[in-house]
């Protein structure tokens, strides 16, 4: 069991510092360099990933909003539209961030003229560093409190119940998917590996954790026919990442390349 401890924000002289937007941003900073340096080694332009960054903030975190306004709290924001503006009072959709992110990513690689599956892929390969670092700050905000349980790595909460902490899971699950793209990449592998290997991993985690979501509390995740909207988002992810896997894998297999064998 974990012992319960918050770490909302810290200042420094007159400034407040978020913990959580300081990890987010962190995230997005070195899941951008793992991306660059990725890119360096497959021969790439490194540079582009530092020009994407701006636009997979902006993506990631307006189509992070809509999501949430849009299918987490539709009632509360059609009767109070202004606060759809209040994003400092929380409110963000990691598939909806997801959503935006690929959306505005894949315009500006067009935009830039360069193979779009070729980097694509390698901004998969940073992501989930990217996750890591930023579920962190969701774990240190406990703002995804989920159901009761006896499990070693349950949170303790201030109310007395041991929870499970989607934060915490999320975030574990970030670092082991990054460590096992650094395997990878040693690796002779599929072109789309990544980018495959993500949805359908990250796709079948989600599903199943968000069943731990808690349902016992006043900000319960809304869900529709039993399940939550980011489990929706994960059948379509496991699809998508699982039919362009098995087309990849074949296309190596016609070639004679043993996917995943050494470089």
């Amino acid at each position: 069991m974990i012992p319960y401890f918050a770490l909302t924000y810290f200042t420094i002289g007159p400034f407040v510092i978020h913990v959580w937007g300081l990890l987010v941003a962190l995230g997005f900073l070195l899941g951008t360099a793992a991306c660059a340096w990725q890119a360096k080694k497959q021969g790439l332009n490194a540079n582009i990933f530092w020009d994407l960054l701006i636009w997979v903030v902006i993506g990631s975190m307006l189509f992070g909003r809509l999501f949430h306004v849009i299918f987490y709290e539709p009632v509360y924001f059609l009767q109070n539209p202004i606060k759809i503006l209040s994003v400092w009072e929380g409110g963000f959709s990691m598939m909806g961030g997801l959503v935006g992110a690929l959306f505005l990513g894949i315009w500006f690689l067009y935009f830039k003229r360069v193979k779009i599956l070729s980097y694509l892929n390698i901004g998969f390969f940073g992501l989930p560093l990217g996750i890591g670092i930023g579920r962190i700050g969701c774990f240190l905000i406990h703002d995804h409190p989920g159901t009761p349980t006896d499990f070693i790595l349950g949170v303790k909460y201030p109310d007395g119940i041991v929870r499970h902490d989607h934060g915490l899971y999320l975030s574990l699950e970030g670092f082991l998917l990054f460590f096992l793209f650094l395997w990878l990449q040693k690796k002779s592998i599929p072109q789309g590996t990544f980018l495959a290997l993500f949805l359908i991993i990250d796709g079948i985690t989600r599903f199943f954790l968000d069943f731990l979501r808690a349902t016992d509390i006043d900000f319960a995740d809304v869900r529709y026919a039993g399940l939550t909207p980011a489990q929706y988002m994960s059948i379509f992810m496991i699809g998508i990442g699982g039919y362009f896997f098995f087309k990849w894998f074949k296309q190596n297999k016609r070639k004679n390349i043993h996917p995943f064998s050494s470089v």
